[in-house]
């Protein structure tokens, strides 16, 4: 029998490379703008994958831990290319944003101390909270249509605002409360009240055409002995030649950890990540933490790549025996490695299986719940980067097992809170992109920094 669809590819793998490196050189605007720009690309436009296929993958990217857009890179790079596929698209989604990102934090300590670079961040970190303020609106009105996922989304926040929950209790809390809410209520989901996923354009490429890879032991087998390997190799030789006490090794163990957790996306963690790299490594001040989302913001990329601008600083700062800025591209570097090396393993591991679960509602339901919470994680991370832009001083509240952080009304800074209106007033009543907003606040801060204003 005749294997037509094996000796040709779907998708030619030059053609396939072609535009994956031009679709990682859009990826802006976070993980919301490089779904709908995939969409755009992916299932519109080229009609490589249907609609039904697109939003499975995306579901159940978005159960794992680590950036859901880059993982849906991988996802279906793979469906159409198999292995080689998905290394392809999900290498080429961060390459442009480690190296944008890597030169811009070798610009950062070398400048951070100049008025012009000062001002510059000063006019970046509003636009931020603004970003992240839309990324909640965004969020909510898809994954908070009924009073009961608003409870979903308010009981996160106030978990991790007031209680210090876990962040992977919250998400394990909130997968079980969809997976119920499925069962005894599904009107309440939003899944429940789309329409139909199959509405897009009908792809060229037919869903039984799709790479398929068998669901086995000896499969799984060897993408976890690989990956494993993959992910360990540079950590052990680090800490062979430089020792167990160096900076590097040290935050190699932290982002690897971290990239077992960051469910829900860059937003979802960051809270997390920056409390740690701040209060308890020292690898940066808080303020330095809302910076580096601005880097990244303003670079192409999954936002969790925050983290290798984290590494830089914390390396070029404690270096051990090698010169800082060595230590800071080294740790850049190996920090991306231990972060993205895992996303690639969940992928080739999990998605022979998921494959199976197409059109599974148990699946779709725990999405649903966690999917409602991350508002909730992401309105906390807004609270965390508030506090730090608007405010030079804080204090801690509570009593028992529960404890808040309050900003002192006395300490606002005017500046960054007219910042914050005008980010405000582009991106959600001009409707500007990211970027605009971006370059906009940050000509402003440069200038008032110039004219000697306070920022």
């Amino acid at each position: 029998m005749p294997a037509a669809p094996e000796a040709e590819p779907l998708v030619p793998l030059r053609e396939a490379t072609r535009v994956w490196f031009l679709i990682s050189l859009q990826t802006f605007g976070g993980p919301a703008g490089q779904i709908a720009m995939m969409q755009r690309e992916l299932v519109d436009e080229r009609r490589w994958i249907g609609q039904r296929r697109f939003l499975h993958a995306l579901s159940f990217c978005t159960l794992l831990p680590g950036p859901e857009a880059q993982q849906l890179s991988i996802y279906i790079g793979w469906l159409l290319n198999g292995i080689k596929g998905g290394l392809i698209a999900g290498t080429l989604f961060v390459l442009p944003g480690l190296v944008a990102l890597l030169a811009l934090s070798g610009l950062y300590v070398g400048l951070g101390d100049t008025t012009a670079v000062e001002a510059l961040f000063a006019g970046l970190a509003p636009a931020v909270l603004a970003i992240v303020a839309q990324a909640v609106w965004r969020l909510s009105g898809r994954a908070l249509g009924h009073p009961v996922m608003v409870a979903v989304a308010v009981a996160a926040f106030v978990a991790l605002a007031a209680f210090a929950v876990p962040f992977p209790a919250v998400v394990a809390a909130a997968a079980v409360v969809g997976w119920v809410l499925g069962r005894v209520a599904p009107q309440v989901l939003p899944h429940a009240k789309h329409g139909d996923p199959d509405s897009g354009p009908e792809p060229l490429i037919p869903d039984d055409a799709l790479h398929q890879e068998p669901a086995t032991r000896s499969h799984a087998l060897k993408v976890v002995v690989v990956g494993v390997v993959l992910w360990a190799a540079p950590v052990v030789a680090f800490a062979v030649l430089l020792g167990r006490d160096s900076v590097l090794v040290d935050q190699a163990l932290f982002f690897s950890g971290t990239a077992l957790v960051t469910f829900g996306g860059a937003y979802a963690v960051l809270t997390y990540v920056a409390q740690q790299a701040v209060q308890v490594y020292g690898w940066l001040a808080p303020g330095e933490m809302v910076r580096g989302l601005a880097l990244a913001e303003s670079t192409p990329g999954p936002l969790i790549m925050v983290v290798q601008f984290v590494a830089f600083l914390g390396a070029y700062r404690d270096p051990g025996g090698l010169d800082p800025w060595v230590a800071g591209v080294l740790a850049s570097l190996l920090t991306v490695w231990v972060t993205f090396v895992p996303c690639f393993v969940f992928i080739f591991l999990g998605a022979p299986y998921v494959e199976r679960l197409r059109g599974n509602h148990a699946l779709s339901s725990a999405l649903a719940g966690i999917t409602a919470a991350v508002v909730g994680v992401i309105a906390n991370l807004a609270l965390f980067f508030a506090l730090a832009t608007l405010f030079d001083d804080q204090r801690e509240v509570g009593a028992g097992p529960v404890s808040l952080d309050l900003p002192v009304l006395s300490s606002v800074e005017p500046v960054a809170l007219g910042l914050l209106a005008l980010a405000s007033l582009l991106l959600f009543w001009r409707g500007w992109g990211v970027l605009r907003v971006l370059g906009v606040c940050a000509a402003v801060g440069m200038v008032l920094g110039l004219l000697g204003a306070p920022v």
